[in-house]
């Protein structure tokens, strides 16, 4: 499974959780910073990545049109690099589960 971490998270989360999502990208690396969410979107889409984000737009962007991509909505406010990377961690099981359903679009963590 891979995971591509969207604008508002910090590019450094990819080096921390590398060994559970390998593949896993940040759109700065990816040259898709200041890009609309759409052509994410449709990268994410393309590409089988499940987008991880606190970006609401993203979340009504899932509700509209399903899956793929599916979505991981951090539901968290302002959080350190640190506590986002634990969450993440933490909820690898539960990350794994929802990639592999059929029928879940969004999963929110908070």
């Amino acid at each position: 499974m891979k995971l591509l971490l969207d604008e508002n998270l910090s590019d450094r989360i990819v080096h921390r959780i590398i060994d559970l999502y390998p593949d896993s990208e940040h759109v700065k690396t990816l040259a898709l910073t200041n890009t609309d969410d759409g052509i994410i979107w449709e990268y994410a889409r393309a590409n089988d990545f499940v987008i991880v984000s606190k970006d609401a737009d993203f979340h009504q962007r899932s509700l509209l049109y399903g899956h793929p991509p599916k979505f991981v909505y951090l539901r968290i406010g302002n959080s350190s690099t640190s506590k986002i990377v634990q969450i993440l961690r933490d909820n690898f099981g539960t990350i794994s589960q929802f990639e592999a359903g059929k029928l879940e679009s969004i999963l929110v963590l908070a």
